[in-house]
């Protein structure tokens, strides 16, 4: 079991950045996957972006790639997603999420575990 705690949302003008952060319960496995998915109002909840906790290594998805970077901090058990160029499209709840697959795809019910959300709102 690992409980996940989403902090860092807000509300910005469009062209700033926000940092949230995901703290986890205990240190997640070399293997894990930790992954932010968001859910704008209306909308299905979709990949963001994801980590493999111990190589680091990344994917995002298009609309964000170039925009947000995602990172994580051994020491702390704790995943980042840098969120740079804000656009009023980015306005969701973001969550973040933990997976023991091997090679998780953008499918949601790919993943065990979920925070809680922290609000983002982007203004024009």
């Amino acid at each position: 079991q690992v409980q996940l705690a989403e902090s860092g949302g807000g509300l910005v003008q469009a062209g700033g950045s926000l940092r949230l952060s995901c703290a986890a319960s205990r240190r997640p496995s070399g293997t894990n996957v930790m992954g932010w998915f968001r859910q704008a109002p209306g909308k299905e909840r979709g990949f963001v972006a994801r980590i493999r906790w111990g190589s680091g290594s990344t994917s995002y998805a298009s609309s964000v790639k170039d925009r947000f970077t995602i990172s994580r901090d051994d020491a702390k058990n704790t995943m980042y997603l840098q969120l740079n160029n804000l656009k009023p499209e980015d306005t969701a709840s973001y969550y973040c999420a933990l997976t023991s697959t091997l090679h998780p795809g953008m499918r949601e019910n790919e993943y065990n575990y979920w925070g809680q959300g922290t609000q983002v709102t982007v203004s024009s």
